[in-house]
C-alpha cells in the first residue's frame, strides 16, 4: 500500500485568526493519527497572512505534544533562513522530547518574498551554500566527534532523518547524491515531476540513513461525499492561486458557486498549470485519479494537502482520502 501523509501549511480561513488555524492544525493531526496516516509535516512560510506556521519549529512541537504516534516535521524548513546550528538545535530538541518520530524536511528556497528576505536578515545568495549546509546540518544532528569545538546541544548523536525538498532537477540530483529520501513539490509545481523521479532513481547512492531511493511526491486532494461538493470546495484553492498572480495574497476564500465568474482565461491557464496534480471528487473519484498518479510515477509515498475553507469539510476531505488509501496499489515503478 502507498503510504499517505499530510502536507499542511496551517492555512488561516477568512474570518478567523492564526490561533484558529493552528488548534485546527492540531485537531486534524489527531484525527490523522487515528485515521492512519504516516506523517504530518507542516511548511516554513513567512509574510503571508493566510499561513500560520511561519514559526515551523514551534509549530512542530505544538502539534508533536498533541499527539502520540504520528510522525511529526517539516515540509520544510528553508535552510538558507537559517543557521545549520540553529535547526540542528531545534531539531534536536524536539527529537530529545519526542524521540523517533520527528523529520527533518530541508528546501532551498527563501519561502516568501525579496524584501521579507531581507527582513530575516539573509543575504539572497546564501541559497547557493545549500548542499554543504544540508552536509554540516547532518554533522551537526550526528554524534560529536572527541575534537569537536561546536555542536549542538541538543542536536548531537540525534541522528533527526533529513528530507531533501525540491521543485526542480537540482533537489532530485542532491538528494541522490547524499542518499536522502525526497519529495517533490509536485502540489504546485508538477511540470519537472517525472524528470525529477527518474533522476533521483537513477543517480541514488545509498548511505548510513538510506540504502534504497525514497521518493514522496506532493498532491492536492479535495474529497466529498460528490464530485460537485468537491468541486465547490476546490474553488477556494483556485481563488487562492489567481489571488496570488494578481498579487493580492490573503486569507484562505470561501468557495464559490462559479470559478469561471472569478478569473480571466489566462489566470485559469497559469492556476489550473499549477494545480494540474490535484484529484478532485467523490471517493470514487479520487481513488481513481491516485491510482492512476501512483502507477506513473510509482510514489512510495504521497504528500497530500487540502486547502479547504471549511475545517469540518478538511476533516471529511482527509477521512475520505484515509479511506482510500487503504486500497492504493504498491508503486507501479521502481523505487
Amino acid at each position: 500500500m502507498t503510504a499517505l501523509s499530510i502536507l499542511d501549511l496551517a492555512p488561516v480561513p477568512q474570518g478567523s485568526t492564526p490561533g484558529d488555524a493552528l488548534r485546527n492544525s492540531l485537531d486534524l493531526a489527531q484525527h490523522a493519527e487515528r485515521w492512519g496516516f504516516n506523517r504530518y509535516w507542516v511548511a516554513e512560510h513567512h509574510n503571508m497572512v493566510g499561513i500560520a506556521s511561519a514559526a515551523t519549529s514551534v509549530v512542530i512541537g505544538y502539534l508533536a505534544g498533541g499527539t502520540r504516534t504520528i510522525r511529526v516535521g517539516s515540509g520544510g524548513i528553508m535552510l538558507p533562513n537559517h543557521s545549520p546550528l540553529v535547526i540542528a538545535e531545534q531539531f534536536g530538541t524536539l527529537e530529545s522530547l519526542y524521540p523517533g518520530r520527528i523529520d527533518l524536511g530541508l528546501g532551498r528556497a527563501p519561502g516568501t518574498d525579496q524584501r521579507t528576505l531581507r527582513a530575516l536578515r539573509r543575504d539572497p545568495s546564501v541559497a547557493d551554500n545549500f548542499p554543504q549546509d544540508v552536509l554540516e546540518l547532518q554533522a551537526l544532528l550526528a554524534p560529536a566527534g572527541p575534537n569537536q569545538a561546536v555542536q549542538a546541544v541538543p542536536g548531537g548523536g540525534t541522528n533527526v532523518p533529513l528530507w531533501v525538498l525540491g521543485s526542480s532537477l537540482f533537489g532530485a540530483q542532491l538528494a541522490a547524491v547524499l542518499g536522502l529520501p525526497y519529495a517533490f513539490a509536485s502540489h504546485f509545481a508538477p511540470e519537472a515531476l517525472l524528470d525529477a523521479l527518474a533522476t533521483y532513481r537513477q543517480r541514488f547512492e545509498p548511505s548510513a540513513q538510506l540504502g534504497r531511493s525514497y521518493a514522496m511526491a506532493g498532491v492536492n486532494v479535495i474529497a466529498a461525499d460528490t464530485d460537485a461538493e468537491a468541486r465547490r470546495l476546490f474553488t477556494s484553492a483556485q481563488q487562492s492561486f489567481t489571488n496570488m498572480f494578481r498579487g493580492t495574497r490573503g486569507k484562505l476564500p470561501p468557495p464559490i458557486d462559479d470559478i469561471e465568474t472569478y478569473w480571466s482565461p489566462s489566470e485559469k491557464v497559469q492556476a489550473s498549470r499549477m494545480l494540474a496534480r490535484s484529484f478532485v471528487g467523490s471517493p470514487d473519484t479520487v481513488r481513481r485519479g491516485l491510482e492512476a498518479f501512483v502507477a506513473e510515477t510509482g510514489a512510495d509515498e504521497l504528500m497530500v494537502a487540502a486547502a479547504i475553507h471549511d475545517h469540518s469539510a478538511r476533516l471529511r476531505s482527509y477521512e475520505i482520502l484515509a479511506d482510500v488509501g487503504r486500497s492504493l496499489a504498491r508503486p507501479a515503478v521502481a523505487a
